[in-house]
């Protein structure tokens, strides 16, 4: 007799459902776990017979094969411990096999019988939901499952308490999704940042429309100070938004104790970081830093100092708004639609055309610092901008700028006016091509100045779209007419990249 239930495998944001199933047979005693395990899948044998010692039970003295189909896919996690104890004890007849093989279940067993949290729990919450299943997880992951709606969740503290519950001594009740209990929200304001009032224009635009954006400027001119005080100009999440990035760090490991993440991602790894922490992969491929921004914000300080090859793997995910991993013996695919702020100095020390520090090795300095990064690379960031060093006067002057509330309020009506024009289509950053072609009319002025601004600019095809997305956002932040104008298209022509070294 062959007893089993259900789990998950992950590739990915992708979900596969794996039957766990156990068989006892007369012969030598031994417990085999077969169907491609990893170390640790391979290592629950241990922690599930020694859960069952903690409640005074042993296995029996039969030849245990626990098969994780199907056979051809790599397990790897945790996980997978509390299916294959459920299914031993299903085996020997202490659970009932017809219940326990409609649930979908996902758990760490401690030696104590204990069971622990682990990750992932909320796409299978979302998978068992597709699949009509009853899900069995941690405690500590109930409130995260609990958002999937829809199913029945049992969420256990120990062994001991999910096997009362089936044999109806003792009934659990199903997890609440929750919030935390203390989220701080706030982020700093656009308002402390004295002067640049261009370079706050232009990270305005950045986040109506969803552009990357490179900024250029000497140490200490406000560079990383700009890029933290985007988070409060960026609408909110939507439910959607939401359920996607909860999901990736639901699979990272690193949700939020209320399970669901409420605010726009900010990620902003340092320069040394490798490709795979940057793009995603390794071992597991683990989802990177791009993925972990997705719907948010990766800032990238010190732009050149990043690694070539890690700076070129951007180029795909800029594009496709996913992170392909492909190995060998596994192909993942996790979303990385994320929005990209990058800064760096002009050359390596910084100061190239600062009179009071000038570089004494330009230009050569600045021509190998900035000849790091590819043409490819930059022709994908839709908005280059110059941050001058702030004077003394503007940093003794008075707080005159606008807040980030004010900012944020135009940035929302720019962004309605673009889901109400593309639908769930995306916005100025991500619609197609054929779209962009429709909704980015020129009027006639604005065409007379492409034509001039395409005989003197070398703009590739890919330049061009972007500057139209650029143009497009500039003119929504101005009410949203239907052609645009010559002043919204000669400032998206101020943002495209030019020669800093001619500068």
């Amino acid at each position: 007799m062959v007893a089993s239930v259900q789990t998950v495998a992950f590739s990915g944001i992708d979900v596969l459902p794996i039957e766990v199933q156990v068989q006892m047979a007369s012969g030598l005693p031994a417990f085999t776990v077969v169907g491609l395990p990893d170390k640790a899948v391979g290592e629950s044998r241990e922690r599930v017979r020694g859960a069952l010692h903690a409640m005074g039970l042993s296995l029996p003295p039969k030849r245990i094969t626990v098969n994780l189909a199907p056979a051809d896919v790599l397990k790897e996690g945790s996980h997978y411990d509390l299916p294959i104890a459920l299914a031993v004890l299903a085996a020997m007849d202490i659970l009932p096999k017809e219940e326990i093989k409609n649930c979908c279940v996902l758990g760490e067993l401690g030696l104590d019988a204990s069971i622990r949290s682990v990750s992932g729990v909320l796409p299978a919450a979302i998978h068992s939901a597709a699949e009509n299943l009853m899900l069995l997880c941690p405690q500590s992951c109930g409130a995260e499952a609990a958002w999937a709606g829809g199913i029945d969740i049992l969420a256990p503290q120990d062994l001991l308490q999910l096997i009362n519950h089936f044999k109806g001594v003792q009934v659990l009740s199903p997890p609440q999704a929750k919030l935390p209990d203390a989220v701080d929200f706030s982020v700093p304001c656009l308002s402390d940042i004295r002067g640049q009032e261009s370079a706050k224009r232009a990270l305005e635009v950045a986040a109506a429309g969803g552009h990357n954006l490179l900024m250029m400027g000497p140490p200490g001119s406000g560079k990383s100070m700009l890029a933290s005080r985007l988070s409060g100009i960026l609408p909110p999440l939507t439910p959607r938004e939401a359920l996607e990035i909860s999901m990736i760090h639901s699979l990272a490991g690193n949700l939020p104790e209320g399970g669901m993440v409420r605010v726009r991602p900010y990620r902003d790894p340092h320069h040394s970081a490798s490709l795979p922490a940057l793009v995603g992969g390794g071992a597991k491929a683990k989802p990177g830093e791009i993925s972990l921004a997705h719907n948010g914000v990766l800032f990238l300080d010190e732009l050149p100092e990043f690694q070539r090859a890690s700076l070129e793997a951007l180029r795909q995910p800029l594009e496709a708004g996913q992170a392909i991993i492909a190995r060998v013996n596994s192909h993942a695919v996790w979303p990385a639609r994320f929005q990209l702020i990058a800064a760096m100095n002009p050359c390596r020390c910084g100061y190239l055309g600062d009179p009071g520090q000038e570089c004494t090795r330009a230009p050569k300095c600045a021509s190998e610092y900035q000849g790091k990064l590819s043409g490819p690379l930059l022709d994908r960031i839709d908005m280059h901008i110059e941050v001058p060093a702030v004077s003394l006067a503007d940093l003794n002057a008075p707080k005159t700028g606008e807040p980030s509330a004010t900012v944020a309020l135009r940035v929302a009506k720019a962004r309605a006016i673009q889901v109400e024009r593309y639908g769930d289509a995306g916005i100025n950053s991500s619609i197609s091509v054929s779209m962009l072609d429709e909704a980015a009319k020129l009027a006639p002025d604005a065409k007379a100045l492409l034509d001039q601004a395409a005989a003197s600019m070398s703009i590739s095809a890919r330049g061009y779209h972007r500057m139209l997305r650029v143009a497009r956002t500039i003119a929504d932040l101005d009410g949203g007419p239907a052609l645009i104008g010559r002043t919204h298209l000669a400032e998206a022509l101020s943002y495209r990249p030019h020669r800093y070294l001619n500068t």
